[in-house]
């Protein structure tokens, strides 16, 4: 006997409705209107519902946002009897489509970094190699998959780099309620062939790498050697916990390195530390010059 948990989320327009187990084969579904629903016998019969908006399906949950014409606390409990009951009438949430391509099976593990906000999965293939960071959802129009992750209410950000997804959480849950739920949909929704970073965006990035690289050109030599010491020496550590680090500029007159954080770095209480007795000091010693000092702009 099914019965779903009723769950607010961040935005007071959308409910979600919790399954014990996963409803869907590890993908999202996203629909407007009854006429796109056509692969969700569920998601049809809600939209009879005059105040129903849109409906997500992904997971272990189905989520309503709702027209302002209703408030949620009337209408939820009423909501939820409908999909339980549903359900356990043997009714079909998605169908499952004919001639769907083969699962390509890859594994995928949580892996901790420095900062105790931030989870590292790891996935057994290559997913890019062009590192790109999203701070919230309208940022993600060059991945499907990081849009998809910040419908999680507590993914704050998304890092994605070589074969790993890093996850910034709010501190609403921790890691051991939500690692599972996580890794559970990054392998289904890559097994299922979704897409992580559009291609578009990926040669758009390689056009600016090659405009990075003139710019680089122009730059002094102490700028172009910490350029180089930073690639080197210091990102593939960085990488190792989930992050990235990229040169901003360098001040000669105060002898200033100013540097970007991403992923699993950027907001770690240990950066500071890091910053200070690594790689200032790293800089110190190969750039024989104890002046230098390095601030993250982002920290």
């Amino acid at each position: 006997m099914n019965k779903v948990t009723i769950k607010e989320t961040q935005n007071p327009t959308i409910l979600k409705f919790e399954f014990n187990d996963f409803i869907t084969q590890n993908e999202s579904f996203e629909f407007k209107n009854i006429d796109e629903a056509k692969t969700s016998p569920l998601a049809q019969q809600l939209f009879y519902l005059p105040f129903v908006k849109t409906i997500y399906i992904s997971g272990n949950f189905i989520a309503i946002e709702k027209y302002n014409i209703v408030e949620w606390h009337d209408v939820k409990d009423a909501v939820a009897e409908q999909i339980d009951k549903f359900v356990n009438d043997g009714g079909t949430i998605i169908a499952i489509e004919e001639n769907k391509p083969k699962k390509q099976p890859v594994t995928v593990y949580g892996e901790t970094t420095p900062n105790p906000s931030a989870l590292k999965f790891v996935v057994s293939k290559m997913l890019t190699k062009k590192a790109i960071e999203f701070k919230n959802i309208d940022q993600t129009g060059a991945s499907p998959l990081a849009k998809e992750l910040f419908k999680f209410a507590y993914v704050k950000e998304i890092f994605i780099d070589e074969n790993y997804i890093s996850v910034t959480k709010y501190e609403v849950n921790e890691w051991q309620e939500i690692t599972l739920e996580l890794r559970s949909f990054i392998k289904q929704y890559i097994e299922n062939g979704g897409t992580v970073l559009d291609e578009n965006y990926i040669a758009t990035v390689a056009a600016q790498e090659k405009i990075k690289v003139k710019e680089f050109d122009t730059l002094d030599v102490t700028s172009q050697q910490i350029i180089n010491i930073l690639e080197e020496y210091v990102k593939p550590a960085v990488q190792a916990d989930g992050g990235n680090i990229a040169f901003d500029s360098y001040n000669e007159a105060d002898k200033t390195v100013k540097v970007i954080l991403q992923g699993a770095c950027s907001g770690c209480p240990s950066s500071t530390f890091t910053l200070k007795s690594g790689i200032e000091n790293m800089l110190k010693s190969m750039l024989n010059d104890e002046s230098i000092k390095v601030e993250a702009i982002n920290a």
